[in-house]
C-alpha cells in the first residue's frame, strides 16, 4: 500500500491488547468480596476433578466444584473507551488439576442476536466475538502463550514476545467446549501442562491477562486493565499463583507423515535448450518425520526429516510487476514459522524462505534463566536441483547455520548476539546465474540491544558485519547499522529510524533489498479521541524517508501525509498524499548517461468497515505519477499511475467464509496517453467448515499483465509481454488437532504460453489468448501425532 495504514487483524489486536497498566477500578458487575482482591494476590485453586460446562448451567456456578474456582469479573476496556468498564458482563473462572489448567468464560450479552459467531477454520476467528487469555509461564514479562476461542469453540493459539509481536504459527494440543445460550455464550479452555513450558519448581507464579473481544462495538476489554497511555505489553501483566506440584512431565512428540502425489510441471533447467521440457511422475511416494523434544522443561529441540508442505496455501497476492527490488512474502511453512521470534533482530537477518527445499532441519529454542536461545541448522537442495546433471552445481546443497543468544537485563531491556552462515561451494562454471548460486559463503555476525527508557519510550539498535566469498574467488565485506527510537501513548505515536548499509554488506540468510545506503526516516501519528457514540478518533499522520549513498548522493526524498477518521465497528476512512523525488544513476540503469531525478506525486482515499457482521472490507485508490522501470528501450520514464486495492471477507451463511481481493496497477504514457501496461490480480478463497475438524478450501487466482498493443518494435512502451495466468487450488482437510490430520489436495496452473515453448529475450513466448497447463499436482497426506 502507498498509504501507511495498519489494518486490524488478530496480530494487531494482540499488539494493541498488551499495552498494560494496572489499576484498581472495579466493575459494575461485582458479585462478591472475593472479586475485589488485587490481581497480584490471586491464587488459582487445585480442583478435585475436571470442570465441565454443565457445572455452569444457566451461566452461573451451579456446582460445588464450580464455586471453588477463582472468579474474575473486573474487565476494563482498552478500545474504544480506554479505562471504561466492559459494556457486557464477563466472568472468568480459573482452576487446575495435576495435569491441566482450566479457564471457563461466561460471556453475557444483552443483545445475543448481534453476536458474531461462525463455524470457521482453526485460527481464523479474528472477526468473531471471542474470549481468551495470555499466560506468561516464565513470569519474565517478555514471553507469553495466548489461547482464544469464539462462541463455537474454534481455537486460536500463539506466542507473544515483548517488542517482537505475536507468532500465530505456534500450535499445540488443547481442548475447548463452547455453548451459545440466550444470555450469551460459554467457553471452557483445558490447557494440558504438557503443552506449556515453565521452569520446574515447588510453586509457580505466572503472569496472566484475560480478554474479551466484542467486534460490533470495536471493543477489547482486559483483566487486569490495559491502557494505551503507556508503552509495553507484558510488563504490567497481573500475577496468579497457587500452582503446586505441577510439571510439564516428559514431553516427546513425533509426527510421522506419508504422502502420495502425481504431478507434471515445466522443466526449465537448461537455459540453452530450444524449448522447455515437462517433467513429472504418475505416482511419487514420500515419507518424513517431525519431532519435538523438551529439554529440562525450558528448551525445545525440533527436528524435521524430508518435510512436506504440500497443504500450505499459496501466498496472498502482491504486485510484483515494475518493482525495482524484491517483494517480501512471509514464511508459511510451520517448521520455520514456529518460534521464529527467537531469531528476530532489528535488521532482518533470518528470512527462512531462503531455504527453499530442505531435506532436514534442526532447531533448538527456549529459555535458560535470563537467556533466550535460538539455533537453526538446515540444508537446501534447491541449488543442486536447479541445474542439469552435467553441471558442476548438480547435487550440491546449500547449508544454513544460525545462532541467536539474547540476555535479558532488568525490566524489558536486553542485549543480544546473532551469527548467520550460508555455505555453498561449487566452481564458477555453473549454468545457474542467480546470485545465491554464485555465493560460496556468506557470514554475518553482530550485536543488538533493546532498551526500555520509560513507560512511553523505547529504543533498539544493532551493529553487524558481513563477509562474502563468491565462487570466482572474489570477496566483499562491510558493516550495517540500525537505530530505532519509538514513543507510544494513547494519542501520540512517534518513531525515528537511522539505517546504514555499507556497499559491501550482504546477507544471504535474511531479507535485504539494497546496499550502499544511508536512510533516515520519521513517523508521527496524533489521534484526537472524543470516544463518542459514533466517532471514536481522528487525526493526522506524517511519514518521511531520506536516502543517500555513501558518496553523499541523494537517492530519495519521500513524504506521506494522511488524515484518518475512525468510527465504531472498526469503520474508518481518510485521504492521503505522497510526494517523492527519486534519483536513478547509471549504476542503477545502464541506459542512463547521468543521474536523473523522477518526481512522483500520489494521492487518494482509503476506507474500511466491519459494520455488518457478514462482511468486512477495506480498500484504497491511488492516482498520480510513477516511474516505468520496464521501458522497451532507453532509460526509465515518468508515467501516469493508477492503483486500486480492494479486499472483502464475506460470510453469507454459517460455515462459509469467502475472502476476495483485487489489485489493479496501471501506467499510462503522458505524451501519447497510451497504456504502458495494466496489471490485474483477482483472488478468491472459499472455505466451508463442515465441522470443527473437517473443511473444504478452494482458491482461485487470476493474474494478467496487459502490455501496450498500439505500438510495436522499438516504439513499444514496455518490455513486458502480455501475460495471463490462472491458478486453482482445492484442499480437503480433516484436522483432529495440530499434528494429526488428513489432507487431500489438487493444484493446477494455466498460462498463455505458446505450445512451442520457445524462449525470447522477455522469457517464454506467449500467445494472445490460448492457455497451456504448465503445472498440476494431486496429493494425499496423512500425519499422526504421538505424544509421550
Amino acid at each position: 500500500m502507498v498509504r501507511l495504514k495498519n489494518l486490524i487483524c488478530l496480530p494487531m489486536l494482540v499488539a494493541l491488547a498488551l499495552s498494560s497498566s494496572l489499576r484498581g477500578e472495579s466493575s459494575p458487575y461485582q458479585t462478591g468480596p472475593s472479586l475485589a482482591r488485587e490481581i497480584s494476590s490471586l491464587a488459582v485453586p487445585r480442583l478435585a476433578g475436571a470442570p465441565k460446562l454443565g457445572d455452569f448451567e444457566g451461566m452461573s456456578p451451579a456446582t460445588e466444584l464450580a464455586r471453588k474456582m477463582l472468579a474474575v469479573e473486573e474487565f476494563v476496556q482498552r478500545e474504544p473507551k480506554d479505562g471504561a468498564a466492559c459494556t457486557q458482563r464477563t466472568q472468568a473462572y480459573l482452576g487446575y488439576t495435576d495435569k491441566n489448567l482450566y479457564a471457563i468464560f461466561l460471556a453475557f450479552d444483552s443483545e445475543p442476536r448481534l453476536m458474531r459467531a461462525r463455524m470457521l477454520r482453526r485460527e481464523l476467528i479474528d472477526d468473531d466475538d471471542q474470549v481468551g487469555f495470555f499466560l506468561d509461564t516464565f513470569h519474565d514479562h517478555r514471553h507469553a502463550y495466548y489461547f482464544f476461542a469464539n462462541p463455537y469453540g474454534i481455537q486460536q493459539d500463539g506466542l507473544l514476545t515483548e517488542n517482537g509481536g505475536p507468532d500465530n504459527s505456534f500450535d499445540t494440543v488443547w481442548r475447548t467446549q463452547a455453548k451459545i445460550e440466550r444470555q450469551g455464550y460459554m467457553v471452557l479452555f483445558e490447557i494440558p501442562f504438557k503443552s506449556l513450558r515453565f521452569h520446574p519448581s515447588a510453586g509457580h507464579t505466572w503472569g496472566i491477562l484475560l480478554s474479551r473481544v466484542i467486534p460490533r462495538n470495536s471493543e477489547r476489554s482486559y483483566y487486569p486493565e490495559n491502557s494505551s497511555r503507556s508503552q509495553g505489553w507484558l510488563i504490567h501483566e497481573g500475577d496468579i499463583s497457587g500452582f503446586d506440584g505441577i510439571s510439564p512431565g516428559r514431553n516427546l512428540q513425533f509426527i510421522p507423515y506419508t504422502s502420495l502425489r502425481a504431478f507434471r510441471t515445466l522443466d526449465g533447467r537448461d537455459p540453452n535448450a530450444p524449448n522447455d521440457r515437462f517433467t513429472g511422475k504418475h505416482l511419487e511416494p514420500k515419507a518424513g518425520l517431525d519431532s519435538k523434544i523438551v529439554i529440562k522443561d525450558s528448551l525445545v529441540l525440533d527436528t524435521t526429516i524430508n518435510p512436506d508442505f504440500g497443504q500450505i496455501e499459496s501466498d496472498d497476492p502482491q504486485v510484483t510487476v515494475n518493482q525495482r527490488f524484491e517483494v517480501f512474502f512471509p514464511e508459511k511453512r510451520p517448521f520455520f514459522q514456529e518460534n521464529s521470534n527467537y531469531f528476530q533482530t532489528p535488521i532482518n537477518l533470518v528470512f527462512t524462505r531462503r531455504i527453499i527445499d530442505p531435506l532436514y532441519g534442526v532447531r533448538l529454542t527456549g529459555k535458560v534463566g535470563s537467556w533466550a536461545i535460538g539455533s537453526l541448522l538446515a540444508n537446501d537442495q534447491a541449488p543442486g536441483k536447479s541445474v542439469l546433471e552435467s553441471d558442476p552445481l548438480r547435487g550440491n546443497d546449500a547449508y544454513f547455520g544460525i545462532l541467536r543468544v539474547n540476555r535479558e537485563l532488568g525490566k524489558n531491556n536486553s542485549f543480544g548476539f546473532i551469527y548467520t552462515d550460508r555455505e555453498l561451494h561449487t566452481s564458477p562454471n555453473t549454468s545457474c546465474t542467480a546470485t545465491p548460486c554464485q555465493v560460496g559463503f556468506n557470514r554475518v555476525g553482530g550485536f543488538d540491544t533493546q532498551i526500555k527508557i520509560d513507560q512511553n519510550w523505547q529504543m533498539n539498535a544493532q551493529a553487524v558485519t558481513s563477509e562474502t566469498k563468491f565462487n570466482d574467488g572474489s570477496h566483499q565485506s562491510g558493516p550495517a547499522y540500525q537505530v530505532f527510537l519509538e514513543r507510544s501513548s494513547r494519542k501520540l505515536e512517534f518513531n525515528s529510524l537511522y539505517q546504514d548499509n555499507s556497499a559491501g554488506f550482504l546477507t544471504s540468510t535474511g531479507f535485504f533489498r539494497r546496499p550502499d545506503i544511508r536512510r533516515f526516516s520519521n513517523f508521527a501519528n496524533y489521534r484526537f479521541r472524543p470516544e463518542g457514540k459514533h466517532l471514536v478518533s481522528h487525526g493526522p499522520s506524517l511519514f518521511t524517508i531520506n536516502l543517500w549513498d555513501h558518496s553523499g548522493t541523494r537517492l530519495q526524498h519521500f513524504a506521506n501525509a494522511n488524515y484518518e477518521v475512525d468510527l465504531q465497528r472498526n469503520t474508518f476512512f481518510g485521504f492521503f498524499g505522497n510526494l517523492e523525488r527519486e534519483r536513478l544513476r547509471p549504476s542503477d540503469f545502464s541506459a542512463l548517461g547521468q543521474n536523473q531525478d523522477y518526481l512522483h506525486h500520489v494521492y487518494g482515499p482509503f476506507f474500511g468497515s466491519q459494520y455488518l457482521k457478514w462482511i468486512n472490507f477495506n480498500g484504497e485508490i491511488d492516482f498520480g505519477t510513477a516511474t516505468n522501470f520496464v521501458p522497451r528501450s532507453g532509460p526509465p520514464t515518468l508515467a501516469n499511475f493508477t492503483a486500486v486495492i480492494a479486499r472483502a471477507t464475506v460470510r453469507p451463511v454459517n460455515g462459509l467464509t469467502i475472502e476476495n481481493s483485487y489489485f489493479l496497477t496501471r501506467l499510462v504514457d503522458p505524451p501519447t496517453n497510451l497504456s504502458i501496461f495494466n496489471n490485474h490480480i483477482i483472488r478468491s478463497k472459499w472455505n466451508y467448515q463442515f465441522t470443527k475438524e473437517f473443511s473444504l478450501r478452494l482458491i482461485g487466482q487470476y493474474v494478467s499483465t496487459l502490455a501496450d498493443n498500439a505500438l510495436t518494435g522499438p516504439a513499444a512502451l514496455t518490455s513486458l509481454q502480455s501475460a495471463k495466468q490462472f491458478n486453482g487450488d482445492v484442499l480437503f482437510t480433516y484436522l483432529v488437532h495440530p499434528g494429526t490430520a488428513i489432507y487431500v489436495g489438487y493444484n493446477s496452473d494455466l498460462q498463455n504460453l505458446d505450445p512451442s515453448l520457445l524462449r525470447t529475450s522477455d522469457g517464454l513466448l506467449r500467445t494472445r489468448s490460448s492457455f497451456l497447463n504448465d503445472g498440476r499436482q494431486i496429493f494425499i497426506k496423512v500425519s499422526y501425532l504421538f505424544r509421550y
